[in-house]
């Protein structure tokens, strides 16, 4: 550890650890700097094995009793956050709370102000939109989180300007790029043949915003001229809303083409194995009907940009921040099926031009999106915060 640098104690808090959607956060918080001091607090762990990491203290493994008292101490509204979030701070001799996902930061400014505590906030999805479109009274509660929290991470500049509308200060909405292991990403510029199939892939949850049926409708037009190869990883949860996404998938894709290969939620090696077997990546999300949005951007879009492939994608929240070195025509406005259609015909009618929009992709995701990179700029915002040095925040970089 450079003795030059300040040392600084850090509890990530989180309701779980961890999906296997999140590998994001995994990342961020394993690639920090040796002289921040990092422990996690979480009610639950699941996938322990998959994602493996040090100093984490859960509720669900400590006293049934208490598992039980906690969660109903905080139902009846007694506390907004758990007492074991409040104890974990304190046995660690923490100074900086890191809160993930915007309610979370809310119900743990209790802690905050027991412990007069430094606190970070990162905002990544539905918690900036649905949430507060649902339920007024997160308006309200985000009021009290922005007045007493010392900075909010978000995605990129849309989420960051979603965050002042709600009354975030300007000053306090830090953009922060999510960051990918890049030596896991190989680059390789997809080529394709037109006298192949062109093989295509979707990795998405069956949610709404995530506009699968728009992709399967795009790729059904497609199909007439082009012969396709289609694999969709995800799958629904228990939920009646993402249930009723996957049945709306099967009713599109039934009358417009040939069962793609459908492989379930799958581990995020998995999926990337599965990416470099593909050309093209489509991922057309959309404003769900309650709300839902990315936030930011689905990471899926970053990866497989990294890997050199084609993204079909639409102008939705911050997905122009992450495709910022593609043309503008190669964008498609929200759930418009043609434009889609016409973008997928665009990409199969120039294979040869495909290198000159992905290398310089590549380039800027090296920049912006490399977790060594953003952990490192996380680093300063930390001691940013702890007012120890007069680093300021880096600036986001285009093409």
């Amino acid at each position: 550890m450079n003795n030059s640098e300040p040392e600084i104690f850090v509890l990530h808090s989180l309701y779980q650890w961890l999906p296997v959607t999140q590998e994001w956060l995994y990342t961020q918080i394993c690639d920090l700097p040796e002289f921040i001091h990092s422990s996690v607090v979480a009610e639950d762990i699941i996938n322990p094995t998959l994602f493996a990491i040090d100093n984490i203290r859960s509720l669900s493994l400590s006293s049934q009793r208490r598992w039980i008292w906690e969660k109903w101490l905080r139902k009846i509204g007694v506390v907004r956050s758990l007492p074991f979030v409040c104890e974990q701070a304190q046995s660690n001799h923490i100074e900086i709370l890191h809160s993930h996902f915007g309610h979370h930061g809310w119900a743990n400014l209790d802690v905050v102000q027991k412990l007069g505590l430094k606190h970070v906030v990162t905002f990544y999805g539905f918690d900036v939109n649905q949430l507060p479109q649902q339920n007024s009274r997160w308006r309200l509660r985000y009021q009290s989180l922005f007045k007493e929290v010392n900075f909010v991470l978000c995605e990129g500049p849309h989420m960051a300007q979603c965050l002042v509308t709600l009354g975030c200060p300007s000053h306090k909405a830090k953009v922060h790029h999510l960051g990918i292991r890049l030596e896991q990403f190989p680059f390789q510029p997809r080529e394709w043949c037109p006298t192949e199939p062109l093989k295509v892939l979707i990795a998405a949850s069956f949610r709404e915003k995530k506009g699968i049926p728009d992709a399967i409708a795009a790729l059904g037009c497609l199909h007439q001229t082009t012969p396709l190869e289609i694999t969709i990883i995800g799958d629904a949860g228990s939920d009646k809303a993402s249930q009723k996404e996957k049945r709306r998938y099967f009713q599109i894709s039934s009358s417009n083409m040939s069962d793609p290969n459908i492989h379930g939620l799958s581990t995020p090696c998995c999926v990337l194995e599965q990416a470099y077997r593909h050309h093209l990546f489509i991922s057309p999300s959309v404003t769900a009907s309650d709300g839902d949005t990315e936030g930011g951007a689905p990471v899926s879009i970053i990866e497989a940009a990294a890997t050199g492939m084609p993204v079909v994608a639409t102008r939705h929240c911050d997905i122009p921040e992450v495709l910022s070195c593609y043309p503008a025509d190669l964008l498609a406005p929200e759930g418009n099926i043609d434009e889609l259609l016409r973008i997928l015909r665009l990409w199969t009618g120039h294979p040869q031009e495909w290198a000159d929009i992905l290398r310089p992709q590549r380039t800027y995701i090296e920049a912006e999106y490399d977790a060594k990179i953003q952990a490192a700029r996380l680093a300063e915002v930390y001691i940013q915060v702890m007012n120890k040095t007069s680093g300021t925040a880096t600036e986001v970089s285009g093409c």
